[in-house]
């Protein structure tokens, strides 16, 4: 692999130089297997509290050691977040990380990063979530993805290949970034002036509004479909426009964050084709909002080293 730190050494601080080289791939990995920050956060945590008791000097590879553990457990919650999003209020989408200054995410391949692409990534079970993004996003070898799953190659493979078929299905060829943005900043300012003609203009046919709250109020439960819905959803009251309205880059791609009260209270980002937007994904979770802040200030430090 490319980051293949060595010799793992058997002190401390021989163990800490490792996973800080380390610990941005092991992020990346988790976080997308997971669309949480806050559970990618603590998959990485476990990951150290492991890698600081396991034997070290036995260890031949510490990047395979440290990414096969971290894909482990990261299966592991993904499996246990699943039963708990049966349960959850409304949409679930993932919670978006800015990558203008992550430098977690900022620094790695843009594969499985998409907004639009994690919330497709959850129709997979975990272990070809997990497979898809070892092999799309970090260029592990079947091999290697195999050792990491404890699968057959052959499985692997199999495994791969579905995912990849699964998402077909559902994806749509996206826009550059040069052409999301724009696409972006016509609908906030279509829908800040009320304009619904303009709107429409921008969505497909079949546009769909997705609005992750659990539960809290004002925010849809239901996905809203349709081009005229979507416009008017958009549009239906001029108060919610009646913000700060503030630009941020999320997963890659150009979002807003809109201020009431000087205080964050929602992200919105879109997914476009050339066609035009056929997916609106509004956040108002605070605590997802809250993981989305907090994610311009993480560093690639050892917590409690």
């Amino acid at each position: 692999m490319d980051l293949e730190p060595s010799p793992a050494g058997s002190t401390l601080d021989d163990a800490v130089a490792v996973f800080v080289e380390l610990r941005p791939r092991l992020f990346g990995i988790a976080y997308r297997v997971l669309g949480s920050a806050v559970e990618a956060e603590d998959v990485v945590q476990e990951v150290w509290l492991r890698w600081q008791k396991t034997d070290r000097s036995v260890v031949v590879s510490p990047a395979a050691f440290l990414s096969s553990t971290t894909t482990r457990l990261a299966i592991n919650v993904a499996q246990s977040a699943r039963l708990r999003r049966e349960i959850y209020v409304g949409p679930w989408l993932p919670e978006p990380v800015d990558t203008t200054t992550d430098p977690e995410l900022g620094a790695q391949r843009a594969e499985a990063l998409d907004f639009a692409l994690l919330l497709v990534l959850e129709k997979l079970t975990p272990a070809e979530r997990a497979a898809y993004v070892l092999r799309e996003a970090f260029d592990y070898t079947y091999a290697e993805i195999a050792e990491m799953l404890q699968l057959s190659l052959v499985n692997v493979r199999k495994i791969v290949s579905r995912a990849r078929k699964h998402l077909a299905a559902d994806q749509r060829e996206t826009v550059d970034t040069a052409v999301h943005r724009q696409l972006l900043e016509a609908f906030v300012s279509a829908a800040q002036t009320g304009n619904v003609a303009s709107l429409e203009a921008l969505l497909t046919p079949d546009a769909v509004s997705l609005s992750d709250g659990n539960g809290i109020r004002g925010a849809a439960r239901v996905p809203v479909l349709g081009r005229a819905r979507v416009a008017n959803l958009a549009t239906a009251t001029r108060r919610f426009w009646a913000v700060d309205i503030r630009p941020v880059e999320a997963n890659g791609r150009s979002g807003v964050l809109l201020y009431r009260d000087s205080r964050p209270a929602a992200f919105m980002t879109t997914a476009a084709s050339q066609e035009g937007i056929h997916q609106v994904m509004w956040v108002f979770n605070p605590s997802k909002i809250a993981a989305f802040i907090d994610s311009r200030s993480r560093h690639t430090t050892v917590p409690g080293v």
